[in-house]
């Protein structure tokens, strides 16, 4: 394929969606349905502890009701998360250095392109669309190349583009120890991160730096953009990869508590803050006999995003602010192929869950507010769904071949507690993302399980979350290993529904309630797991 693919009309020309629009009666209703909800998952949930447990099988129905109860915890997060859209008002661009509380002649704005081994022709296309930003006559906006890399090839390409670049002799803290060099010798006041892959639009500072306006905004992290999502042709998102959901449902709501954390790619920093609250912690470390540490502006983490934010968030002396900004301004290129997906989102929950496992006193101190303290618990809450989402798994199977039911009966009082907290639950999240779609998540949710419990047993037992490189070329190969335990429990699913089906039609069973509640969740969960499947078989064409 060509590492070029992205400049072709039919990804080049596509446009990205308008944010989410705020409707007071829609949120009203939503709220109105929110509490329903959880209502009726408490009314739910009593009934299953209380009157539907197996007896005769509690080593099963307890697993199944406990797993139960810690999805309904993760289904009042998101409730809590999707509350509200509370946009900051947006402010015109700042005249002066003044307006954003600064001394200097002119407000210096250092675009970072941090790279590690990727190619010159992808970061000449990054730079064009760099070179072309908008700025005020009291701006001073420059480019740098942040180039770990030591390619030569990449050397020719930015003194051709006309592009300082940095290096460095060692590779600590990967990405977060490049920037943080680099923040020391280019001395900016705001720093913009751009990936490789991202060609930023031209109004970008003139939308997002009014927000500056204010001294207590640390950054502003603008939605993520991916021009090259497959289309009906290959499977509707094919990799689950559209972020919508993620930044105009999720990340943007999570302002209502100030909590919405960077990103990374797209984000613009106010770098005062950064050194702030990186000094702040180094002091701390040295207090508590750490050695051989630096100065981080930018935490050296595998999650080194999240985590930055978890730390600016949570400094005592002052309460630092962050945005979302709810409009698109750049476009990005998302991973096609499962590999590159897989060492991406291993990545992502690694990095959180390894957080949470490092930082998890912060929850117990001043800093964070309680609004912050529930919206990065409900990020790391909604990784424990893996453990939960292979009990839930099993359970059918697990019907299908003994016979056993967890719980006492399907009766229609089970169905009177259990379709209406099921109805209402979707009904609220319908509402909350209304436009987005969501299914093609919902899917990849359940069937990355495996992923995801890798991610626990590697942090539990301390072994390193790299920070690896998101590969922006489609890789060659098939990756149905990435997806043998998927595949074989598929095959259990087929096995465990093929016996119970000849076991009724023989009539050594009599229950067909049981056996349709339990092929109908069957059949559900199979489809999931065909989401990544069948992402396992795709190749890349463009």
């Amino acid at each position: 394929m060509s590492e070029l693919y992205f400049l072709e009309d039919k990804y080049n020309l596509r446009k990205p969606p308008s944010a989410q629009k705020q409707s007071v009666l829609i949120q009203s209703l939503f709220q109105f349905v929110a509490v329903i909800t959880v209502m009726l998952g408490f009314w739910y949930l009593h009934y299953r502890w209380t009157s539907s447990l197996n007896m005769d099988a509690l080593w099963f129905a307890i697993p199944l009701a406990f797993s139960e109860t810690m999805m309904f915890i993760g289904t009042i997060f998101v409730m809590i998360n999707f509350w509200k859209i509370n946009d900051t008002p947006k402010s015109p661009p700042p005249n002066s250095p003044k307006d954003v509380h600064l001394d200097n002649d002119n407000i210096k704005i250092d675009i970072y392109i941090p790279v590690f081994n990727e190619s010159p022709d992808l970061l000449r296309e990054t730079i064009k669309s760099a070179k072309k930003v908008k700025k005020l006559p009291s701006w001073s906006v420059n480019i740098y190349l942040i180039d770990d890399s030591h390619n030569e090839e990449m050397t020719i390409m930015a003194k051709e583009e006309n592009i300082e670049q940095i290096t460095r002799d060692n590779k600590r803290g990967r990405k977060a120890g490049a920037i943080t060099k680099a923040i020391d010798i280019t001395k900016g006041d705001f720093i913009v991160i751009i990936d490789s892959d991202t060609r930023i639009f031209e109004d970008i500072l003139l939308n997002t730096m009014g927000y500056f306006r204010d001294e207590l905004v640390a950054w502003v992290q603008t939605p993520q953009w991916f021009c090259d999502l497959t289309t009906k042709d290959d499977g509707e998102d094919l990799f689950a990869n559209d972020p919508t959901m993620f930044f105009d449902v999720i990340q943007r709501r999570k302002n209502n508590y100030n909590a919405s954390f960077c990103c990374g790619a797209t984000s613009i920093h106010r770098v005062s803050a950064l050194k702030e609250v990186a000094q702040d912690r180094y002091n701390s470390r040295i207090e508590n006999g750490e050695k051989d540490i630096e100065i981080e502006y930018i935490a050296y983490h595998a999650s080194e995003d999240i985590y930055t934010s978890l730390l600016v968030h949570s400094y005592k002396n002052k309460n630092f602010k962050s945005i979302l900004h709810p409009d698109v301004e750049s476009k990005m290129l998302s991973p096609l192929d499962l590999l590159t997906w897989s060492m991406q989102r291993f990545r992502y929950a690694g990095g959180t869950i390894d957080m949470i496992k490092k930082e998890y006193k912060r929850f117990f101190k001043k800093g964070l507010s309680l609004g912050q303290k529930l919206m990065y618990f409900s990020t790391f809450w909604s990784y424990t769904g893996a453990i939960w989402m292979t009990i839930l798994l099993l359970a059918p199977i697990i019907y299908m071949f003994t016979n056993i039911a967890p719980v006492d009966s399907y009766s229609l009082e089970f169905f009177k507690h259990l379709v209406p907290f099921l109805f209402f639950n979707q009904i609220a999240l319908m509402i909350a993302s209304w436009g987005v779609a969501s299914n093609r998540g919902s899917a990849f949710y359940l069937a990355i399980f495996p992923l995801v419990l890798k991610a626990f047993y590697d942090v539990l037992r301390n072994k390193p979350i790299n920070f690896i490189v998101t590969s922006k070329v489609a890789k060659d190969g098939n990756f149905l290993y990435l997806v043998r335990i998927q595949i074989f429990i598929m095959l259990l699913y087929i096995c465990s529904i093929t016996f119970a089906t000849i076991m009724l039609l023989i009539g050594d069973r009599l229950y067909l309630m049981g056996y349709s509640i339990n092929l109908m969740w069957s059949m559900y969960n199979m489809w999931a797991l065909w989401a990544i499947i069948r992402a396992s078989l795709y190749k890349f064409k463009g």
